[in-house]
């Protein structure tokens, strides 16, 4: 008890320094979140795929985190829940990675205008960046046919980004940007992603903050603990927490912090977050496992969870296992896999 009591006390203590005043909240905590894009599910109308995306309807705001991996297979979940990409209030892009942003396409086609929210990633980052022109060194005595901008560059050089006439708006650290829903920004130190930027969405809400993850590169113990720092009430965590290749170790360890640490009320697991750390945040949570497979929608308020599937089947069925298990093969863009099965293939050699 003493241990919690310390620990709510620096998160409230750090909550002032992350957003520089007494947490807002948002009007309301009433809503839910609809998954649109993942790789199981049980809605026979929605498409199974690798990646993610989650319409959040919470505080009279309308948000779409992520666009999943296939513009066209998004298109066509979007249309059979009948979601109108027209009235959103805004989109994330959780990060640069594929899986999360190639549905943009479609929303621009049919809300082109609609504000961006996307990662500052660094040079040359795919949403744009910018650089001051000092970052390069000069020759004054070359003529200036030789010099860059003929040796009179601008201050700033603004780089390209993939959809040039997009609304986006880059976040560079935890941004409050409506009352209440804060955008988390973090970056990645895990090999293989280092130094990759992402971002959380936050709402606070006054039954405690919701928080949606895309695919947690930064480490979703990181995440949760910036989130303590706005709300050290943690209602629900839905989305990926990217532990599909972890061992049992990690995985035991990162229940251990949301259930014992943070003392998080809800998860809702889905996308990158692995078939073995399903079966263990099930067993750890109980009936406060809430099931998010594409097309379900998940209540928001007091009652989060209530009439939804609980913890007291499978975390995944046989089909949607057999589902899951073949688009995660599938999706390894860092050799995760390859690297693991050859491994073993050299050690299972070597013994023989």
């Amino acid at each position: 008890m003493t241990r919690h009591v310390l620990f709510t006390a620096a998160a409230m203590i750090a909550s002032a320094a992350v957003i520089g005043a007494s947490p807002g909240y948002a009007q309301s905590s009433t809503g839910q979140i609809t998954v649109l894009y993942d790789a199981f599910g049980k809605d026979d109308a929605m498409k199974k795929d690798w990646g993610f995306s989650a319409l959040i309807e919470v505080a009279g705001k309308r948000v779409l985190f992520d666009t999943g991996d296939d513009r066209d297979i998004f298109a066509a979940n979007v249309k059979a829940k009948g979601i109108d990409l027209t009235n959103l209030d805004f989109v994330v892009l959780s990060h640069r990675h594929s899986d999360h942003m190639a549905g943009l396409s479609h929303v621009l086609s049919v809300n082109p205008k609609v504000k961006i929210y996307a990662p500052q990633d660094g040079l040359g980052g795919i949403y744009g960046s910018s650089i001051p022109s000092s970052f390069y060194r000069k020759d004054d005595s070359l003529p200036p046919e030789m010099r860059y901008y003929d040796g009179k560059p601008p201050d700033i050089l603004k780089l390209g980004r993939a959809w040039q006439d997009a609304n986006i708006e880059l976040i560079d650290k935890t941004t409050e940007i409506a009352p209440g829903i804060t955008l988390i920004a973090l970056v990645s130190e895990t090999p293989g992603t280092r130094e990759l930027k992402e971002l959380s969405l936050a709402v606070n809400t006054p039954d405690g903050l919701v928080l949606v993850v895309g695919c947690s590169h930064p480490g979703i113990e990181k995440i949760v603990e910036a989130a303590a720092a706005i709300n050290p009430k943690i209602r629900l965590i839905a989305g990926g927490f990217h532990l599909v290749v972890a061992p049992d170790d990690a995985i035991a360890k990162m229940v251990t912090a949301l259930k014992d640490t943070f003392r998080v009320e809800n998860v809702a697991p889905g996308h990158c977050t692995g078939e073995p750390t399903f079966a263990a945040l099930k067993q750890a949570f109980g009936n406060r496992y809430i099931y998010a497979g594409v097309g379900t929608s998940l209540p928001l308020g007091p009652s989060t969870g209530a009439g939804e599937r609980r913890g007291e089947g499978p975390a995944l069925e046989k089909d949607e296992l057999t589902t899951y298990r073949k688009l995660a093969h599938r999706e390894d863009p860092f050799g995760l896999l390859q690297a693991r099965s050859s491994r073993s293939q050299f050690l299972h050699t070597e013994r023989e």
